[in-house]
């Protein structure tokens, strides 16, 4: 049986919804960055260590790595992203009892609108 699979043009104009997603994600986490950020700047009034914040700050970094993979298509990015994603949302609600919404809201996008666009590109990823 002869199968057809469909090639996805990696051209910014065909995906425009793909990067679009990817981008959203991205703003999106920067509200996770910016909660990591805003706890470091005052980590001295609210007793939180210093090694903690190495870190959190690695784990956003390796979440943002993860975008860049998806965006150049690499399916190592799509499997790391929400591992990622987990991690930073444990770290805090274990060290620090917080629930970051906006850790779980990325999460809630990246299976809602980030797999819609991922699955039916998933044969031209590497």
């Amino acid at each position: 049986m002869n199968e057809t699979t469909t090639t996805y043009d990696k051209s910014w104009a065909s995906n425009r919804f793909f990067y679009g997603i990817l981008i959203f994600l991205a703003l999106h986490f920067y509200l996770s960055i910016n909660t990591d950020l805003a706890e470091f700047t005052q980590h001295k009034d609210i007793n939180i260590p210093t090694w903690y914040f190495y870190i959190v700050f690695v784990v956003d970094a390796l979440v943002l790595l993860s975008l860049v993979l998806i965006a150049l298509w690499k399916k190592i990015g799509v499997y790391a992203f929400p591992i990622f994603m987990v991690a930073h949302f444990l770290i805090h609600n274990y060290f620090l009892s917080t629930f970051l919404y906006s850790d779980v809201s990325v999460l809630f996008f990246f299976v809602g609108l980030g797999l819609l666009a991922i699955i039916p590109r998933w044969n031209t990823f590497k």
